[in-house]
């Protein structure tokens, strides 16, 4: 734990570059974002594109070589932005938010957040120039498959995800490792005070202390509420780590 620690003595940095960063001044000024930076464990500093434009009324898109609807991100500000930040600091991942990008998911922001810099670019109009993805992006990331009107709110929430694994960011270290999907299960149920409440019980075994039968008990749930809502997760690679055969365990 010290060495786990000590590595995350050194400030996580994540820029995202966007033709809007009005949309993005929400999410980091509260909360856990906030908190991460105030202890000095995260930065996010967003860059507003339009600087790096082209010519007098600083550019950012064109039409579509071949025509069709929309208007494209022109390469050059892109890769001008880019130049100017790797000037600063070397990053480990330029990261373009993207529809028809890789799914993003707990073990991929679980990967992110060992990192120490990262760049996210967020599209916007028809998306970027193909040579942007081909020559200046490591990794193309996508939230869902829904089009959204840019990329600034997908980028949010992959930063939201990371940050908070960092160590020392939420109060309850051990609170991220339980989440849903950390081992490829839903989280169970959660309960609070009081435990009656118009006839409604809190299960006993929640209020019996007895720490084997408690874990025992939120296992089963994860699995039952895995199996009722995301069957698809049954199976996988990190399903059956915490009790062996999932799939049998839930059928008795």
């Amino acid at each position: 734990m010290a060495c786990l620690t000590s590595i995350w003595k050194r400030n996580m940095r994540i820029d995202i570059i966007t033709v809007l960063p009005g949309l993005l001044e929400g999410p980091f000024s509260h909360s856990i974002l906030k908190r991460a930076e105030e202890k000095g464990l995260a930065t996010v500093k967003v860059h507003d594109l339009r600087p790096y434009g082209i010519g007098k009324q600083h550019t950012l898109d064109d039409y579509a070589f071949g025509g069709g609807a929309g208007m494209v991100m022109m390469i050059e500000p892109i890769a001008s932005c880019l130049e100017a930040l790797k000037k600063e600091r070397a990053y480990d991942e330029v990261i373009y938010m993207t529809p028809d990008g890789q799914t993003f998911d707990q073990p991929m922001a679980n990967a992110f957040s060992l990192k120490e810099n990262l760049i996210l670019l967020c599209g916007h109009y028809k998306g970027v120039d193909e040579r942007v993805r081909q020559h200046l992006i490591t990794k193309e990331v996508s939230i869902g498959d829904f089009v959204l009107s840019g990329g600034e709110l997908a980028a949010a929430v992959v930063a939201d995800a990371v940050i908070r694994l960092i160590p020392g960011v939420l109060n309850d270290e051990t609170s991220a490792l339980t989440d849903s999907f950390q081992d490829g299960l839903l989280a169970p149920p959660v309960y609070t005070r009081p435990a009656d409440y118009n006839g409604w019980k809190v299960p006993e075994v929640l209020l019996s202390g007895h720490a084997a039968n408690i874990e025992s008990w939120r296992f089963d749930e994860s699995v039952r509420r895995t199996k009722e809502r995301r069957p698809d997760l049954i199976g996988g690679p990190f399903s059956s780590e915490k009790g062996g055969n999932t799939t049998a365990q839930n059928d008795s």
